[in-house]
């Protein structure tokens, strides 16, 4: 990164450029729900706080959340994915209305529900999260139906990056990913993927692969020293090479983000924050990435904006989407911006 220089005027012209991209988001969807109330005594009944409650909210969770900052970023998401036909389905169609995303690719399932999850928040910290959820893979005809639906998409809007958005809901299948970088491949679109443990191994081909550490050692099934370079280095290069990925990008929490590709082996340092709820940050940072991708940006300007955009979202309690006014001006403070 020593040699590594770009122009104030080429970012600015970048965030311009976010706005003409639009994104194709296939991953598990969710309503994340909050419970935000007071903690001033312990029960009596067992050794747990009690919560107060003074307010109620519901948003767009997961590959949704990445609706949402692909939106924040000025780009049009289009979301595919599956809900169940139940209250919490309603709810996730009314928000979605509410934030002006389209429905055009969300498909409706009589054998599923609606992924919710519930946040208590006391005092401004998490103090407990209640999952309801079915874990278990789509259907053969669902997957089918929803290739149909993404088909219908590719042929009727140009899309300029696809995202897959695994939460190991069982959205994503095999078949899913293998029939989506097929048709990709021939119609030339990049794809990002922000992973999970069970599909680790079954994005082969794709453009960006984007694992937190964690994900990372558990879909190598191996242990590493994060803080020896060479051995992060080692076992992503060898992983890119073999999953022939064009560009690994592991975010290192606190210790920033590694970009990985044939000519770039690069570790960028995270910025001191002030950290509230680590939540959606990953979403965040696909989201980023993806545009970046979408418009063809080095590896390491891709790496430092969504480094950056990751660490602004930890900042606020809850999972929220990007400011990207923020980002923008803390964008131009970067060291090899000039």
């Amino acid at each position: 990164m020593k040699n590594f220089r770009i122009k104030k005027e080429f970012i600015k012209e970048t965030f311009k450029s976010f706005n003409e991209l639009n994104v194709l988001i296939i991953g598990d969807v969710m309503v994340d729900s909050y419970m935000w109330g007071k903690v001033n005594r312990i029960s009596p009944e067992a050794p747990v706080p009690i919560v107060a409650i003074e307010s109620k909210e519901r948003r767009l969770g997961g590959a949704a959340n990445v609706a949402l900052n692909i939106q924040a970023m000025g780009a049009n998401p289009i979301l595919c994915s599956v809900i169940g036909i139940d209250y919490e389905g309603q709810i996730f169609l009314d928000l979605l209305k509410n934030q002006k995303l389209s429905q055009k690719g969300i498909l409706k399932s009589r054998t599923r529900i609606t992924t919710n999850k519930t946040r208590v928040i006391g005092n401004n910290h998490q103090i407990l999260r209640v999952d309801e959820e079915v874990e278990e893979d789509i259907s053969i005809s669902e997957t089918d139906q929803l290739l149909q639906l993404i088909l219908f998409i590719l042929q009727h809007d140009k899309i300029d990056v696809i995202i897959f958005e695994d939460y190991n809901k069982g959205l994503i299948t095999q078949k899913l990913i293998r029939s989506v970088v097929d048709i990709a491949k021939k119609r030339n679109i990049p794809i990002a993927v922000d992973p999970k443990k069970k599909n680790f191994m079954n994005y082969k081909g794709v453009t960006l692969f984007k694992p937190n550490l964690k994900e990372l050692k558990e879909g190598l099934k191996m242990d590493f020293d994060p803080d020896n370079i060479k051995e992060l280095q080692k076992a992503v290069s060898s992983f890119r090479v073999k999953q022939k990925i064009t560009t690994a990008l592991i975010t290192l929490s606190e210790r920033g983000v590694y970009t990985n590709s044939r000519t770039i082996k690069e570790v960028l340092p995270a910025h001191i924050r002030k950290i509230a709820d680590v939540s959606g940050a990953g979403d965040t940072v696909i989201s980023v990435a993806a545009l970046c991708l979408a418009l063809e940006l080095h590896p390491v300007l891709t790496a430092a904006l969504a480094n950056l955009a990751g660490g602004l979202v930890c900042e606020q309690v809850g999972v929220a989407p990007i400011d990207k006014q923020q980002l923008l001006e803390e964008a131009l403070d970067l060291s090899f911006v000039k």
